[in-house]
């Protein structure tokens, strides 16, 4: 009976421990960026890095008894840093911090191609194939109407025309499609969950990216005409797309092959390998402009289901997995417009809460006609919520191609991502949790941090 109290009394010093070393860190920083503002360069990104490592590693255990998952802390942790909040980490650091964030992202897509594992997915095929169908029409077709809908909300689209409205509105329902593979492998390193609701959501989520690009790309050439009353339907685009997208296979297919000898033959100093690839790599790639996400996921791809080294990748990513979540996440967070936020957030909630609710019925349409099981049809929905990268990475091309509507849609689409980012990383964890598929053992916090002692009664012997 008193064994009880007494770990939640360790557990409470603990957090205690935490709350203090947050904030003797955080106004150690507020003091120096007050005192010295004009510190800048190197050493002060590492130093910024090193914060974003801490704060958002001692946060995300502080919001821990609340059943939120870390990735709600790294965010939290960076937007409460950021050059809009305490202006611990200032807006040019935040830009330097990109390459780490290339970095992080690498890792992400090769953890996760990784993770695919061939006969799950054709297990799992019937599933995929009715989502990805549903979930593709429906979102496209819904959030277009949905777009229509609130268009006297929306400021720059109140006086467009009617043809240029309709192409920026289908541009909206294609960005609605993308879905986040860094916060669903975040949720996953973190609960170490297993079973159907784990397996269909990273494979659909890993997947679909491809079908979203191309989406994408017949969206774009089909609304030029309507929003450039210049320009004309062209297949211009569907050409660099099969460039773009065969020759990151390709790549992807000869990286996983290397990656693979090098586990069997040489094995030694994956780190150095890994930093190498993240950084290097996507220099590469971005110059030859191919996707270095698609050419990652592929190579994780190959060396999972082409040899046996796929646990011998995942074990050394995931020995880096705490510290490239934390710090892409957190800095996430810094990045985060939240001016832009508050003056659009009435529109962006709308959007984002119309888009969650037809995802919801998307799954269950699709999980109805693919006779999935139940766990599936009630929570299938919950991990196709969260949207990142791939979103703010189509809406700087939208930017780029349509100046007039790009740059005021893309304000839009980060307020609207940046309430996906926050609330679907929750609502897969709720979902990880009701389905019984977390695990009981606690994925490892930080190394130089002990997760809080769990109560005795909760421990099996």
């Amino acid at each position: 009976m008193s064994a009880v109290p007494a770990s939640a009394r360790r557990g409470l010093f603990a957090h205690a421990k935490h709350l203090i070393l947050l904030g003797g860190f955080g106004g150690l920083l507020f003091y120096v960026t007050r005192a010295v503002p004009e510190m800048n360069g190197g050493l002060w990104t590492i130093a910024a890095i090193g914060f974003l490592l801490l704060a958002g590693t001692l946060t995300s255990e502080l919001l821990a008894p609340l059943g939120l998952p870390h990735l709600t802390g790294y965010l939290l942790a960076g937007i409460a840093s950021g050059p809009y909040v305490l202006r611990l980490v200032d807006e040019h650091t935040v830009k330097n911090l990109s390459p780490v964030n290339t970095l992080a992202l690498s890792l992400i897509a090769l953890a996760g191609g990784a993770e695919l594992d061939m006969a799950a997915i054709r297990r799992a095929s019937r599933s995929l194939a009715w989502a990805t169908l549903v979930q593709c029409l429906l979102v496209l077709v819904l959030v277009t109407a949905a777009f229509f809908a609130v268009r006297p909300l929306i400021p720059f689209a109140r006086n467009l025309p009617i043809g240029p409205f309709l192409g920026v509105a289908l541009l909206w329902g294609a960005l609605a499609v993308t879905r986040s593979p860094s916060a669903t492998l975040g949720i996953l390193s973190q609960t170490r969950a297993s079973g159907p609701l784990a397996s269909f959501t990273l494979a659909f989520v890993m997947t679909s990216d491809v079908v979203v690009v191309v989406l994408f790309a017949a969206v774009m050439a089909c609304v030029r005409p309507l929003i450039d009353s210049g320009a004309s339907f062209g297949l211009d685009s569907f050409a660099t797309l099969a460039h773009d997208l065969f020759g990151s296979i390709a790549l992807g297919t000869t990286l996983g092959l290397v990656i693979a000898a090098y586990l069997r033959l040489v094995n030694r100093q994956m780190l150095v390998v890994l930093l190498a690839l993240g950084f290097g790599a996507s220099t590469i790639l971005d110059y030859l402009q191919f996707d270095s996400l698609l050419t990652f996921m592929v190579a994780g791809f190959i060396v999972r289901n082409l040899s046996k080294q796929g646990h011998k990748l995942l074990s050394y990513i995931e020995r880096t997995g705490t510290v490239v979540y934390v710090v892409f996440f957190a800095t996430a967070g810094a990045d985060l417009n939240v001016p832009l936020l508050r003056e659009l957030w009435p529109v962006a909630l709308v959007l984002a809460g119309s888009r969650a609710v037809i995802t919801y019925v998307g799954a269950r349409i699709a999980g109805r006609l693919a006779e999935d099981p139940p766990v599936l049809r009630r929570w299938g929905w919950s991990g196709l919520v969260s949207q990142a990268g791939l979103s703010l990475g189509l809406v700087v091309i939208i930017a780029r191609e349509f100046p007039g509507v790009g740059t005021p849609l893309r304000a839009l689409a980060i307020a609207t991502v940046a309430i996906n980012q926050m609330v679907g990383p929750i609502l897969f964890k709720l979902a990880l949790d009701r389905s019984g598929e977390t695990s009981r053992i606690p994925a490892p916090s930080f190394p130089s941090i002990p997760p809080p002692p769990l109560p005795e009664s909760s421990v099996v012997e």
